[in-house]
């Protein structure tokens, strides 16, 4: 059998050039000018080979780069396009929420308090920092509760009792006169202790027997009964999380709200005080077991 043996280009010019030169050399037919010309010129064509074939590799690499970095290209595209899509949601539910306060701040009613009563309420919260925050953009007066109140209880301590008493005496003055009073009482959400349950059986139940306490010191201070009432938000409105299993005193907390006068003419049937027992505000529920300190 015969084997045929395939030779690159290069290597068949360069064979023939050879046999042409020992053939020419062999049988005189090749002068040697001629053998030196198709010497140089078999030489020429491979460096010209292997400079295409140079030139072949290094674009064959720059295509497979150029390939590699278009693919990597699209992936830093596809991320940023995800990127993208997850901030245009994080932007709308902002967007959703501002509109949500826009909307809350908008339908709050914002008090302005004449300059005398403003002057009278600031220096009653200078008169006792610890125990009163007085918000002028809402005719509010914060009163902590942990100060006004024992643990678990609705009895106005002395200290508070005294503040409550310069407080009437600012609503009963001048132009004060004109306010209605608002008073409410809020907790944290720490369940209510099995001894606190008996007379406040949930923290609904505390804070508005809180505000009723308070009312009540105003009224026996000489601030008109028909000008106030009392509610209680319990837990459901806190100023700031709470602290799971610790009480939050910052949540625990009586706010007293100067608002316009709603007064009308028409006589009331009673001008004296009526104390509400807890049994007459809302009905009892069975005792929680968990006593943790209120």
């Amino acid at each position: 059998m015969r084997t045929t043996h395939f030779l690159r280009p290069t290597k068949r010019l360069a064979m023939t050039t050879t046999i042409l030169a020992i053939a020419g050399i062999s049988t005189g037919c090749v002068s040697q000018q001629e053998y030196d010309k198709l010497w140089e010129t078999n030489r020429s064509l491979t460096n010209r080979n292997s400079t295409l074939q140079s030139q072949l590799d290094g674009s064959s690499a720059s295509n497979t780069q150029l390939q590699g970095s278009a693919g990597d290209a699209q992936s830093v595209i596809d991320q940023l396009n995800n990127d993208n899509q997850a901030l245009r949601g994080q932007l709308s539910s902002s967007q959703t929420a501002y509109g949500r306060l826009e909307d809350r701040l908008s339908s709050m009613q914002m008090v302005h308090i004449d300059p005398a009563t403003d002057r009278a309420l600031n220096d009653l919260a200078d008169q006792y920092p610890d125990l009163i925050i007085y918000d002028a953009d809402h005719g509010m007066l914060r009163f902590a509760s942990d100060l006004t109140f024992g643990s678990g209880s609705d009895v106005v301590q002395s200290g508070a009792a005294d503040s409550l008493k310069t407080l009437a005496g600012v609503l009963n003055a001048g132009a004060a006169n004109n306010y209605d009073i608002q008073i409410v009482g809020h907790t944290d959400n720490q369940k209510i202790s099995s001894g606190t349950a008996k007379r406040h059986p949930s923290n609904m139940h505390l804070a508005a027997h809180r505000a009723i306490s308070v009312r009540k010191a105003l009224g026996n201070a000489g601030v008109d009964w028909n000008r106030m009432e009392s509610a209680g938000w319990g837990e459901y409105r806190p100023l700031v999380a709470n602290n799971a299993g610790k009480g939050t005193a910052a949540n625990r907390r009586v706010e007293i709200f100067l608002v316009p006068s709603t007064i009308t003419d028409i006589p009331t049937t009673s001008s004296t005080a009526v104390e509400i027992m807890p049994s007459e505000v809302v009905p009892t529920r069975p005792r929680v077991d968990v006593d943790p300190m209120k």
